[in-house]
């Protein structure tokens, strides 16, 4: 019988003592979270127009804008892949200003102290198809369309070859 009250013992102290680890780990947890979710870490920046020029006054960087509409299936299966792999996020974050630009859209935009709707510009920075990635210098002077898919290989490599090169019109 003594015996019997030693296990139940020492079956409740193990019991307890697990508890109180698992709810002093859970307590803890929030001290390591991020404000984002985990699926958020690794994703691009997407920026206005707007905020990439004034963010630029400060801190020159070069710019890819990805020109894109609601019907266009390539464009969806470049947010799907492309963009959503974690080295190009991670380079677009580190080393440009990413801005999303509805083309289809009729919402106004100020870029260069000139309003435009969506589409304008997008027709005026020489998008003709969808999906299209426009690259600009640190100064909005200079920009060349891209147009076309890309995997996430290929595009990393597009964005490591304008990175590194002076851009011309």
């Amino acid at each position: 019988m003594i015996i019997m009250k030693n296990l139940e013992i020492r079956r409740f102290l193990s019991l307890t003592l697990g508890l109180v680890v698992f709810l002093s780990l859970a307590s803890t947890s929030h001290l390591t979270r991020t404000d984002k979710e985990p699926n958020e870490l690794n994703k691009i920046n997407w920026l206005t127009i707007e905020e990439v020029e004034t963010l630029s006054e400060k801190e020159p960087r070069k710019v890819i804008m990805d020109v894109y509409t609601d019907w266009c299936g390539w464009c969806k299966k470049m947010d799907k892949t492309t963009f959503a792999d974690e080295k190009v996020a991670a380079y677009v974050n580190e080393n440009f200003y990413a801005v999303k630009l509805k083309a289809d859209s009729n919402d106004k935009v100020t870029f260069k102290g000139q309003e435009f709707s969506k589409g304008e510009l997008a027709r005026a920075l020489r998008v003709t198809g969808y999906p299209t990635v426009v690259f600009f210098d640190e100064s909005f002077a200079r920009f060349q369309p891209v147009s076309g898919f890309r995997p996430a290989n290929d595009f990393l490599a597009l964005l490591e070859k304008f990175n590194q090169t002076e851009m011309s019109q």
